[in-house]
C-alpha cells in the first residue's frame, strides 16, 4: 500500500517566537534540532519504503531555521521521480544570501515565503520578526540564486489594514512578480495570542470578503486562480504538493503534529514535543466511512477551479438537490459534466461547503 504514496510532508516545529495569529504547532526549541531530526529520521525509516516520490514539502514552524546539513540529510532520505517539487517554507528574517544559495545547491527548488504584509507597522502588530526591507532582500537573494519558482503568502483582514493598504499590498506583490501567491483571511483561533488578547481595528467578515474579491480581480489579470487561496502564473507553477491534498491523493506526514492520508485512513501525529521524541512512530488511524469519503471529495474538490464531476454524485438525491439549489441561486454552475463554484459562490464558500459535510 505504501508504494503508491508519492507525496511527503515534513513538519519542522521550530520558530524563534510565535506570531500573534499562529495556531500551528511550533516551539522556540532550536537547541533540540539534532535530537528532533534523529527522531524524524526514525519515523521516516519506519514507514517510507524508498518508492520514488513526486513532492517533498518542509512545513512548519520555520524550516528555514534548520542547519543546511540537516535539511540535506532529510532530502537524502528519499528517492525522487523525475522533476520533483521540493518545497521549503521560509520566513524573510535573518536569511543570508549564502543560506539561499546553499538551499538551491542541495535540491530545494521551490520556496514558500511567509511575507504576510509589506507594511512594517502591521508586521509588528502581528508579531512578525521581519520588515519590508527583509522581504525585498530575501526575494533578491532568491532571484540571484536561481529560484524561479517561489510563492509568497499574504494575509488580509490584519489589524489596522484598510482597503487602501490592502491594495498597496497587492500592487507590491504584483511588482515582485512571484510565480505563485497564496492568500489567507485572518482567523483568530483558540490558543493564539490574539485569542487571549483580541486585536483592535480588524476587518469584519464583510470587509474581509471585499478584500478577497478585490484580490481575485487584481491577481486574476495575470495569474490563474486555480484554488480558493492559490494563484499561479500558469499550471507549471501550481503547487503540486497542495493539489495532492485537494485531490485526496495518498500522502505521508512525518514529524510533530503532521497528518497523513492512506487510502481511506487518516492520522495526525501528537502535538506533544516530549511524546513525539519518546515514540515518533506512533500512529492513531481514523477510518473514514464511505459517506465521509464522498463528503470529503465534494468539500475538497469544490475548492478547485476545475470543480468536481457531477455524474459521480447525481445519484445521491441529497447531494443532487443541494447542487441544483446552489445553481439556481447563482452560487454554482454546471459546465458540461463539471460542477464548480461561481465567483459569487466562492465568497460564501464556507457556508456552502459545510452544507455538504452535513449531508
Amino acid at each position: 500500500m505504501q508504494d503508491n504514496i508519492n507525496f511527503i510532508y515534513l513538519h519542522i516545529p521550530f520558530c524563534l517566537k510565535k506570531c500573534n495569529y499562529c495556531a500551528f504547532c511550533s516551539y522556540p526549541l532550536l537547541n533540540y534540532e539534532n535530537i528532533y531530526i534523529d527522531k524524524l529520521e526514525e519515523e521516516i525509516n519506519h514507514f517510507y519504503q524508498n518508492n520514488p516520490i513526486e513532492t517533498l514539502y518542509f512545513g512548519g514552524g520555520t524550516p528555514s531555521l534548520l542547519n543546511i546539513k540537516n535539511i540535506e540529510r532529510l532530502i537524502n532520505k528519499f528517492n525522487f521521480k523525475k522533476n520533483p517539487e521540493i518545497t521549503l517554507e521560509m520566513n524573510p528574517f535573518n536569511i543570508s544570501k549564502e543560506k539561499v544559495k546553499n538551499l538551491k545547491n542541495i535540491g530545494i527548488n521551490r520556496i514558500s515565503l511567509g511575507v504576510q504584509s509589506f507594511n512594517d507597522d502591521i508586521l509588528k502588530a502581528i508579531g512578525r520578526n521581519h520588515s519590508k526591507k527583509d522581504i525585498f532582500n530575501t526575494i533578491d537573494y532568491l532571484n540571484k540564486a536561481g529560484f524561479e519558482n517561489f510563492s509568497i503568502d499574504l494575509i488580509y483582514g490584519l489589524p489596522n489594514q484598510d482597503i487602501n493598504n490592502w491594495k498597496n499590498t497587492l500592487n507590491t506583490a504584483l511588482l515582485l512578480n512571484p510565480k505563485h501567491i497564496s492568500l489567507y483571511g485572518l482567523k483568530i483561533e483558540k490558543g493564539t495570542y490574539f485569542y487571549k488578547n483580541p486585536p483592535k481595528n480588524i476587518a469584519d467578515n464583510d470587509i474581509q470578503a471585499f478584500m478577497y474579491e478585490l484580490a481575485m480581480e487584481k491577481l486574476s489579470e495575470s495569474y490563474s486562480h486555480y484554488e480558493f487561496a492559490a494563484f499561479a502564473k500558469d499550471e507549471n507553477y501550481f503547487s503540486r504538493h497542495n493539489l495532492c491534498y485537494w485531490k485526496r491523493k495518498n500522502y505521508f506526514g512525518f514529524g510533530l503534529s503532521a497528518s497523513g492520508f492512506i487510502e481511506n485512513k487518516r492520522y495526525t501525529n501528537t502535538f506533544n514535543f516530549k511524546k513525539y521524541l519518546e515514540k515518533p512512530t506512533k500512529k492513531d488511524y481514523t477510518i473514514l466511512s464511505k459517506c465521509q469519503e464522498i463528503e470529503e471529495e465534494i468539500f475538497l474538490g469544490l475548492r478547485l477551479a476545475d470543480g468536481i464531476e457531477f455524474e459521480k454524485y447525481e445519484k445521491n438525491k441529497d447531494f443532487k438537490a443541494k447542487f441544483e439549489k446552489y445553481i439556481s441561486l447563482g452560487f454554482m454552475e454546471k459546465i458540461e459534466n463539471k460542477i464548480k463554484l461561481t465567483k459569487k459562490g466562492i465568497l460564501v464558500s464556507n457556508e456552502i461547503l459545510c452544507d455538504f459535510i452535513e449531508a
